[in-house]
């Protein structure tokens, strides 16, 4: 530790620690407009100079580390001189435009000012700045107002990593330039700005920054579920902004978090009832939805019933919708779209491991000496997750190896890139197992006392052929071998696996084999994590209030304790129940004639288009949902449910912390929150009075599980609720064997999320839109040359099922014999190209 004094006050601080940095542990203001703490130091402003006894000069505190018994001055007569010079220095030919500057009233420019007594202009210069930026999609920058702080530079490459922003030309004439091919519009060049050069577009004009309420929130376009502030007016949400301290994302959003918020007062919002295509009261559509199911009932049964909850609804609201249909209704047949995904990894890994999620917080992916993704796109599925892992290896010296079909925009940071072929992955993790094996990189004590079928373990790596799975993945031994020992010999180990393992077919095998990994990677040690990715914002949550059929909340077995939930709901509750899969067909059957899909749009399924026949087969629909589509054109009923903006409620990101945010405007029209509608319902069916309360909600949930038994709940605005770290118990963990072929034929056609799109929902948000207006096909040079197409040449993709045709994106992502379409476009439709349950397909292409 290093010993010094700060204006009289003594300090302790570590090695390295910075003037500026000690000086805010013992609460000593030293001014500062360059200074970011979460980004490497610039020096640039010189705002922060402080005395040094015994040095003949000002030195900066922001970037002058500290010395053992030196003696800092921050406040003198010639230090508050010096700031001002410098201060006028920066305001050289800066317009005073503060009346109609968006940044008027949060301006640090501004606000140094004020503080330092700068009242007038004393030195003059030719104005040499460009004209104001415009052409930017959703950001506009004016040069003249910028100070070079380049924070915005430091955030975008350091953070960020898409290295857009630079400084261009030198000296006086120098000015913050954009590649735009790089940039990823998450506006945080926007946020950190410390003036108005930065000015987000949508936002520009609208609002002055004090007029604005700002409400804490959870941004749920991604179980990231980074804490933001919604900032509202008259009942409109004018920006979205997050704070540096005390978030976990550390005031970082992506292009949804920052730019994707218009769509909550989208004009297109269902805002009325529609009962048989005609607008209805409330009532009447109440009304309507009871009697048919009561009709049904007694025609048919409640097993003529059935449900879809969502990831997009609320923990209180899912719980609320799977308790009306088992004990309102007498319906089982409930399901969710995490069947076709996130529900597989959660089977395999409370299989193999008795884990329900991600086994720590997202900090650890931060902290890991080695991070491992596997077909996986964090970028994509979980923006959060991406900024953990640059924390980890280009910050904190760890090592990335990520193991995919494609390249993604991680790869640039990557120590091993390992492309496999599609269809292969099962083989590389078993391959990777093996290497571990063989190369004595396992942790035989740890496994002797966790593994309870060590035995198994050892004969089914040594029976992995390598020279197959070299000719499966089309890898080289080396490349496989250098990732083995990069995982091997790390202490704290992450393992991150998204869509292209869980979402494939044998997604449930192929989640197994990376739970595997985890075992012999020692990732599921206290230090390491093993952190399962879907790309909806509270699939978690809708999992752990049990709206599918073989659990109840709190992972429940349905069969061992519906007689416990059935006593506390005063109800009988119903024997079996049907899944997605399921569902499906007793409606193509003529079996199930109710249906109610709750802020879900099967569109979005895979083999939408069988699907959407059967949709329209089905006797009764009541779709609950905040836009028109295609299916609400089929629906009996239509109820207008709410954005998360416009209720109460809580969310749980993917490594399982929970957290509440409050209402922040009022439903628009007619609409009302979708807890509010199953009460209703639940209290009609009943004959009972039932009003829908988040706190009783919560109440009740934490009354009949023990989701948040282990829990601590912080004292923050969002009553953050964490829960303990996985731990290990003594012969818990079982090794599972996999024996299956996923091996596949031809060209391949793959779906998952796109960048800078979250679901569909944000396809109803005007900015994402600008950038990224349609769902392109991303196709390899070579298969673009057989084909014969050129960038935006249009490709027609037929598969088994049919056809669709999109615009092509020659891509260097993508090797031959892959394509790569986003499915967050309805009208792209590559969802209908896809078997049953998968996301990867065989087609042929031909232009169009």
């Amino acid at each position: 530790m290093v010993n010094l004094t700060i204006d009289g006050k003594s300090v302790s601080v570590p090695k390295d620690t910075t003037i500026l940095e000690a000086a805010r542990q013992v609460d000593v203001h030293i001014p500062t407009l360059c200074w970011l703490e979460k980004v490497s130091t610039t020096g640039a402003c010189r705002i922060c100079a402080v005395e040094i006894e015994g040095v003949d000069r000002p030195m900066t505190a922001c970037n002058t580390p500290v010395k053992e018994g030196i003696n800092v001055t921050t406040q003198s007569e010639k230090l508050t001189r010096t700031r001002k010079q410098i201060m006028e220095l920066i305001l050289v030919n800066h317009p005073l435009d503060c009346p109609v500057c968006d940044a008027g009233g949060e301006c640090d420019l501004q606000d140094t000012c004020y503080e330092l007594g700068v009242v007038r202009q004393e030195f003059k210069a030719d104005d040499v700045n460009p004209e104001t930026i415009n052409h930017w999609p959703l950001i506009q920058q004016v040069p003249n107002r910028c100070i070079l702080c380049e924070k915005c530079v430091k955030v975008c490459h350091e953070l960020i990593g898409a290295d857009a922003l630079f400084v261009n030309d030198k000296g006086d004439r120098a000015f913050i330039d954009k590649k735009v091919e790089n940039c990823t519009y998450c506006g945080n060049c926007v946020s950190v700005c410390p003036t108005g050069t930065m000015i987000s577009k949508p936002f520009k004009f609208r609002a002055r920054p004090w007029a604005l309420k700002k409400v804490p929130s959870v941004c749920t376009y991604c179980p990231s579920q980074c804490q933001i502030d919604l900032n509202v007016k008259d009942n409109e949400v004018y920006r979205v902004t997050s704070d540096d301290e005390g978030t976990t994302n550390t005031g970082n959003l992506c292009v949804g978090g920052f730019f994707g918020y218009s769509y909550i007062n989208n004009k297109n919002r269902l805002i009325q009832p529609v009962v048989e295509q005609q607008p209805a009261s409330w009532d009447k559509a109440f009304e309507r939805v009871v009697a048919d199911i009561e009709r049904v009932k007694a025609e048919s049964g409640a097993a003529a019933i059935a449900g879809f909850g969502s990831p997009r609804l609320t923990n209180e609201e899912n719980y609320l919708f799977q308790k009306l249909f088992r004990a309102a209704i007498g319906s089982n047949n409930i399901d969710t779209e995490a069947r076709f995904g996130a529900q597989r990894a959660l089977r395999a890994l409370d299989k193999g491991l008795g884990l329900h999620g991600a086994s720590n917080s997202l900090t650890s992916i931060g902290n890991a000496d080695v991070v491992l993704v596997f077909g996986a796109d964090p970028t994509a599925e979980a923006p959060g997750v991406d900024w953990k892992i640059q924390d980890a290896v280009r910050r904190n010296g760890g090592k990335l190896v990520i193991a995919n079909m494609r390249q993604i925009h991680l790869t640039q940071f990557a120590d091993s890139q390992l492309t496999y072929k599609p269809g292969s992955a099962i083989s590389l993790a078993n391959g990777l197992g093996r290497l571990l094996l063989d190369r004595g990189l396992l942790d035989e004590d740890d496994l002797k006392r966790t593994v309870s079928n060590l035995d198994e373990l050892k004969a089914d790596l040594a029976a992995v052929d390598l020279e197959k799975v070299i000719a499966a993945t089309g890898l080289s031994r080396e490349s496989i071998e250098q990732a083995a020992d990069i995982i091997g010999q790390a202490d704290k180990v992450a393992v991150i696996f998204g869509a292209d393992i869980c979402k494939s077919g044998f997604g449930t095998s192929k989640s197994a084999v990376i739970a595997n990994l985890a075992i012999l990677s020692g990732a599921l040690r206290s230090d390491g994590g093993l952190f399962p990715l879907d790309e909806k914002g509270n699939t978690q949550g809708v999992l752990d209030m049990g709206v599918y059929p073989e659990d109840l909340p709190g992972f429940q077995s349905y069969a061992e304790n519906k007689d416990k939930f059935a006593k506390a709901w005063n109800c009988t509750l119903p024997e079996g129940g049907l899944d997605a899969d399921g569902i499906l067909q007793e409606i193509e059957a003529g079996k199930v004639r109710f249906l109610y899909l709750s802020a879900t749009n099967p569109q979005s399924f895979p083999n939408s288009s069988r699907w959407l026949k059967a949709l329209e087969k089905v006797e009764v629909l009541v779709v609950q949902d905040i836009f028109p589509s295609d299916i609400t054109q089929l629906a009996t009923v239509v109820l207008p449910g709410s954005s998360y903006a416009e209720k109460s409620g809580s969310f749980t990101s993917l490594d399982q912390t929970v957290r509440s945010f409050n209402q922040a405007i009022r439903p628009v029209g007619q609409s009302r929150e979708d807890g509010e509608i199953f009460a209703e319902l639940y209290g009609r069916l009943s004959k009972t009075s039932v009003t829908f309360s988040q706190a009783d909600t919560y109440a009740e949930i934490s009354e009949l599980t023990s989701l948040y038994n282990t829990a601590s709940i912080l004292d923050d605005e969002r009553n953050t609720c964490l829960r303990k770290p996985y731990q290990v118990a003594d012969q818990s963990l079982q090794y599972q064997l996999i024996t299956v072929d996923c091996g596949v034929e031809g060209l391949q056609l793959l779906t998952g999320t796109s960048s800078g799109h979250f679901g569909t929902t944000s396809t109803w948000a005007a900015a994402p839109l600008e950038v990224e207006p349609e769902g392109l096909v991303q196709v390899s040079t070579e298969d673009a040359k057989q084909a014969g197409v050129v960038d935006g040449d249009k490709l027609k993709m037929t598969s088994v099922n049919g056809s669709t045709v999109g615009k092509v994106l020659i891509s260097e992502s993508v090797p031959q014999g892959l394509i790569f379409a986003p499915h967050n476009f309805i009208a792209l439709g590559v969802q209908q190209l896809m078997l049953d349950g998968e996301n990867m397909t065989s087609v042929q292409i031909e232009k169009v």
